[in-house]
């Protein structure tokens, strides 16, 4: 589904067109939530790219798609040169990217899908997912039960969800006790989560958290209960992950993202469409890493490049 839609904005975009060959000297950004390091080193990224010459305007959605519509038009009567998009609905942002396009403005979706978008850049999430749950299925022997703390309905976490599920479908002695709780994306998400799970189920060997803010919290909700003996991991390779993989948690793994890295190619690849170069394949993922306790010591960290 994620394919078809992505192929499917692709197709719009080609047909709706974007600017003219244009130097870049501004960029309208909108982020799920800038209470995520996440997006706050994606921001970094972006504005080392664009460099000093040109006027970033970030804005964050709180994942609400009202308010991001919103940011796009304000972005469109400002009249920017580019927008980033990290769409809180992947379907419904559709009409505010093509007034987007419509005002001559290229739209380069990031970390999530956006229909209608020029390009997009984002990790190989269903990849992240797999590698981080085989890590997890490994380390519980493949066997006994197991929670995937959800998230925002957004692709990315849609995806993780996906490939997670593809590896303990593989594995008949691990059964998965829940799969539906939005943990908000966030630290007080995963504690409130976590805090819930553990009251409802006293035999749990592992839990998946779809990023590293739910997992931390959810660390800290079972240091909280007095409960050991439960593998969590997760997604993002944020700092907060790196202190907890060399620190006494029951934190083990996460599949790293580089949200700065895909922040600068976002730049990069919405400045070659204005100059009128569009990118061979519109849909460009980036490989995730897994970091665990064995190799974090070498991990370099979002802000490497």
């Amino acid at each position: 589904m994620l394919k078809k839609l992505l192929l499917a904005g692709a197709a719009l975009a080609l047909a709706t067109g974007t600017a003219s060959a244009k130097d870049l000297k501004s960029i309208g950004v909108t982020l799920g939530s800038l209470g995520n390091p996440f997006f706050v080193a994606m921001t970094k990224g972006i504005t080392d790219k664009a460099g000093s010459g040109v006027k970033v305007v970030t804005a964050s959605a709180e994942y609400d798609l009202n308010k991001q519509g919103t940011q796009m038009d304000n972005f469109i009567a400002s009249g920017v040169d580019l927008i980033l998009l990290n769409a809180a609905d992947a379907r419904a942002i559709a009409p505010a990217v093509k007034r987007a396009q419509a005002a001559g403005i290229p739209v380069v979706a990031v970390d999530v899908a956006a229909a209608g978008a020029d390009a997009t850049i984002m990790t190989d999430n269903v990849k992240a997912g797999e590698i981080a749950c085989q890590f997890l299925a490994d380390k519980i022997n493949h066997k006994g039960n197991v929670v995937i703390e959800n998230g925002p309905q957004v692709s990315s976490v849609i995806d993780r969800v996906k490939g997670c599920e593809q590896v303990f479908a593989k594995d008949p002695g691990i059964k998965v006790l829940d799969k539906g709780q939005d943990a908000k994306g966030s630290r007080d998400g995963g504690l409130a989560a976590m805090q819930g799970y553990l009251t409802r189920f006293p035999d749990l060997q592992g839990l998946f958290a779809i990023n590293d803010p739910q997992a931390v919290g959810s660390d800290l909700a079972a240091k909280q209960l007095n409960r050991t003996g439960i593998v969590i991991t997760s997604v993002d390779g944020a700092p907060d992950i790196v202190n907890a993989l060399k620190s006494n948690t029951l934190v083990q793994a996460s599949a790293s993202q580089d949200p700065y890295a895909m922040g600068q190619r976002a730049v990069e690849v919405g400045q070659g469409i204005l100059a009128g170069k569009k990118p061979e394949n519109p849909i460009i993922l980036l490989a995730p890493q897994l970091i665990t306790r064995d190799n974090v010591d070498q991990y370099k960290g979002w802000t490497s490049h």
